[in-house]
């Protein structure tokens, strides 16, 4: 509670209504940067290491993937713009010191970053929730989460199954809107169906949208995958008891969605890589792997029946 308390107070009196500036900017990851290692040498040598791949960090050209949805995330932490006549939507952020990237692939596509008007997270883990209280105090968005997850983001990952527990991993950030299985979000035309794919963490989610280009409408799904983590138990958990009945679910639920084209929380997971190269021109149809798919929630199910087999 003092730790949260802390920074509640120390970013409201350091910064005003609107900033936007570098130096506040860097003001504001310092303050992030100073609280996170506070937390993590107040909490002693039983913290959680946290994970780093240095793909998660490295730059990654923005580009169209369908229609007014756009990447704009780092080489493998994806982070997606749907930008409409009444604002813009961002899901993720990657981690904190990726924020003046994101903002930088937004602008370079031609969009204000100031017109992002809410913020929507696939997973309350560090790496795609660290850069959100600072991108919504740079302007003012909504933060909306499925309610699983609403706890983890406002507390800054201190209550994360398995990161959890030893103070914070990312700065907390308010939540304004708690979504639920099926939901809509909307501003203007575009809507978005939250899709409740728990497992991964409480509120995991994937999310349904309708683009469209030119050409033709695609219904596009922006899946976030369910890999398990070797700390997570499928038997049970004190923190989560139900973890391997909602991984089931979610494995279960993914076979049965129709849709056109498909990306993840990680680049990696849909193999972005393979399937563009930075400098290549608008072409939705190389997200139409329907094959890789399957094949990724088919990995997925064998991990878990294994995981359940062994008593894991």
């Amino acid at each position: 509670m003092n730790k949260l308390f802390f920074f509640e107070r120390t970013s409201i009196s350091i910064f005003g209504a609107k900033h936007s500036s570098m130096q506040n900017t860097f003001r504001y990851s310092l303050l992030v940067l100073l609280l996170l290692t506070f937390s993590l040498v107040s909490s002693g040598q039983n913290s959680t290491r946290l994970y780093y791949d240095s793909a998660w960090s490295r730059p990654y050209e923005p580009f169209r993937i369908a229609g007014n949805l756009y990447y704009v995330g780092t080489y493998d932490l994806a982070c997606y713009l749907i930008a409409t006549p009444k604002g813009n939507i961002l899901i993720n952020t990657g981690l904190v010191e990726s924020v003046p990237m994101i903002q930088k692939n937004v602008e370079a596509l031609g969009f204000k970053f100031g017109d992002i008007k809410i913020l929507l997270n696939t997973q309350g883990h560090y790496d795609h929730a660290a850069g959100l209280a600072e991108i919504k105090q740079m302007t003012g968005a909504k933060m909306m989460v499925h309610e699983g997850d609403a706890q983890v983001l406002t507390d800054g990952g201190s209550s994360d199954l398995v990161f959890g527990g030893n103070g914070i991993t990312f700065a907390p950030v308010k939540v304004d809107r708690r979504l639920h299985d099926r939901d809509t979000i909307q501003i203007g035309e575009t809507k978005l169906i939250v899709l409740h794919h728990p497992g991964h963490t409480k509120g995991a989610s994937s999310f349904l949208i309708d683009v469209k280009d030119e050409k033709r409408s695609w219904r596009v799904l922006l899946v976030n995958m369910p890999t398990i983590l070797s700390q997570t138990r499928i038997s049970g958990m004190p923190v989560y008891p139900n973890v391997g009945r909602d991984y089931l679910y979610t494995l279960e639920s993914l076979k049965k969605l129709q849709f056109d084209l498909w990306v993840s929380s990680h680049a990696s997971q849909f193999r972005l890589h393979d399937k563009r190269k930075p400098g290549d021109p608008y072409r939705p149809e190389a997200f139409a792997d329907r094959p890789g798919y399957e094949a990724s929630v088919n990995s997925l199910r064998l991990e878990y029946d294994k995981r359940v087999k062994s008593g894991q």
